[in-house]
């Protein structure tokens, strides 16, 4: 075999390795620690609610909140990512009973990863809570929701499918 077949096979081999051998990396983020701690049980609810994990997150598209157990939102305000730590402020809760501090992040491999951290209030508390998440009354109950209605679409893709069912069944004409 000659020295230039060897190394044209030798090259051929590394690239099919490197294609087929090295697969997708299996490690996606993984939460480290949070406060209040998973399972925890406080006195005192948190000034903020803070998940973090083993490697940066990327700030764009994070969501942490909270909410107690009369599912209400407890948390206030937007989340900040600073490295690999994402925040949210809590302020005063209220009810005692289960809270759950729900994140979605992305991380630095462009990753989502998402999950629920719990903590219990031992003491009832006299903050005030937010909204329901998921949105307001109106959306809850069907009312206006100021998006675009779906009925013209559905109307639309119905027609459009019936005409062309209808074309496609069509006979071809007498004409031999």
């Amino acid at each position: 075999m000659s020295a230039r077949v060897r190394v044209l096979a030798v090259t051929m081999f590394a690239a099919v390795a490197a294609l087929f051998g090295a697969g997708v990396a299996g490690a996606h983020a993984v939460v480290t620690a949070s406060t209040p701690a998973d399972g925890s049980s406080v006195a005192v609810g948190p000034e903020q609610a803070v998940i973090t994990f083993n490697e940066p997150m990327q700030p764009s598209f994070a969501t942490l909140t909270v909410v107690g157990p009369d599912g209400n939102l407890w948390s206030k305000g937007e989340p900040t990512v600073q490295g690999p730590s994402v925040s949210v402020p809590v302020g005063e809760l209220g009810p005692t009973g289960v809270y759950t501090i729900a994140y979605r992040v992305t991380s630095a491999d462009g990753h989502p990863v998402s999950g629920t951290r719990t903590f219990t209030l031992t003491e009832q508390g006299s903050g005030t809570p937010g909204a329901r998440p998921g949105g307001d009354k109106a959306d809850a109950e069907g009312g206006d929701s100021d998006g675009l209605p779906m009925w013209p679409f559905i109307v639309a893709g119905v027609l459009v499918f019936g005409g062309g069912l209808a074309f496609a069944l069509r006979r071809p004409s007498g004409k031999s």
